[in-house]
């Protein structure tokens, strides 16, 4: 169904200019001189916001497209506990783990949630860099690129944690009560827990930044990196 409102047209355009990044047309389309529209620049009736010309736009404002409201103070809070959940879960297992040494069954068990919850970890991150502004207008290379610390240290963790479940309980299937640790082993094993503590600081911290408004709502340096990306 089509209209021919004026308003909705005009502010259908300028809906698509501000997404566009064309906000230099903005005067063409209102007809308006390079004089009038610097002194209501500088007087704010153009500030970004849900209105652009209060003058104008007299309809109801609606939720925000993006923005600090979005990120829930609650939905945070939910998914940040969940992650810590996690990882405490993880750091009890390395602690205690060696104490179920009699028992494989229980302790492949654990090795096995342990992994599943590393790799869950994994997942809510990647879905928090997905949900934030900057990943939907396109600079997935500047997110990688900010945390790539926590996304290689997760990958080398997760596989240091598989192989050293694995040996584990490869070596103590049949056997639990015979000693196991070779040369190899111990090397094996001191690399997973130090990575574990890399892994902890970093997951934490990258947890903590993922919720910075400035990456979910509009700014001029987002505008600056996309500018000079398209360039």
């Amino acid at each position: 169904m089509t209209t021919n409102n004026p308003v909705i047209l005009n502010k259908d355009r300028i809906y698509i200019l501000r997404k566009l990044d064309f906000l230099p047309l903005l005067p063409k389309l209102r007809g308006l001189t390079e004089e009038t529209w610097s002194s209501r620049k500088h007087a704010g009736v153009f500030e970004d916001g849900a209105a652009l010309d209060p003058s104008w736009n007299r309809s109801p404002p609606g939720p925000p497209a993006f923005g600090p409201e979005t990120l829930q103070t609650r939905n945070y809070s939910v998914v940040l506990l969940i992650q810590l959940s996690l990882l405490m879960f993880d750091l009890w297992v390395n602690a205690f783990s060696e104490l179920l040494r009699t028992e494989p069954a229980i302790q492949l068990v654990l090795f096995i949630i342990q992994d599943t919850a590393i790799l869950l970890n994994l997942i809510i991150i990647l879905l928090m860099l997905s949900s934030t502004l900057v990943f939907q207008v396109g600079l997935v290379a500047m997110l990688l690129e900010r945390f790539r610390a926590l996304l290689m240290l997760s990958a080398l963790y997760l596989t240091f944690s598989v192989i050293l479940h694995s040996w584990l309980v490869n070596l103590r299937l049949f056997d639990p009560t015979r000693f196991i640790w070779t040369d190899s082993l111990q090397v094996m094993f001191v690399l997973h827990r130090t990575a574990s503590v890399l892994y902890y600081y970093w997951y934490k911290r990258t947890s903590e930044c993922l919720g910075d408004p400035r990456l979910y709502e509009d700014s001029l340096w987002l505008r600056e990196a996309y500018a000079q990306v398209r360039r």
